[in-house]
């Protein structure tokens, strides 16, 4: 069960940084001109960043209750979700949302 649990933390890592690559290829993908895609392609994954490292990491230098955690960790990936459907890739969204509820459930059954 060791290796199934690294596996699974691993995972979590992955979707994390996939959040932040929805995140900027939205706001590439959705500015009106150069100046305001660069800004929300830079600016939505940098605040993503800060909120999860503030509030959510492991090691977060603010320690919030477990709800409200949970909520500013849904926050991030149903924006990431939103962000991929609002470019019109349902597919990649439908994957990030389900692959991050499946490693979630997992992150709460093994108590990671």
């Amino acid at each position: 069960m060791p290796i199934a649990q690294a596996a699974n933390l691993a995972l979590r890592f992955l979707l994390e940084v996939c959040a932040l690559a929805a995140l900027a290829y939205w706001g590439f993908q959705s500015g009106e001109g150069t100046i305001a895609r660069w800004a929300l392609g830079i600016g939505a994954p940098l605040l993503a960043a800060i909120v999860w490292g503030t509030f959510v990491a492991p090691k977060a230098t603010v320690t919030v209750s477990g709800p409200v955690r949970f909520g500013l960790e849904l926050l991030v990936f149903g924006a990431a979700v939103a962000a991929l459907f609002a470019v019109g890739r349902p597919g990649l969204a439908i994957t990030l949302g389900v692959v991050y509820a499946i490693n979630r459930v997992l992150v709460a059954v093994w108590g990671q």
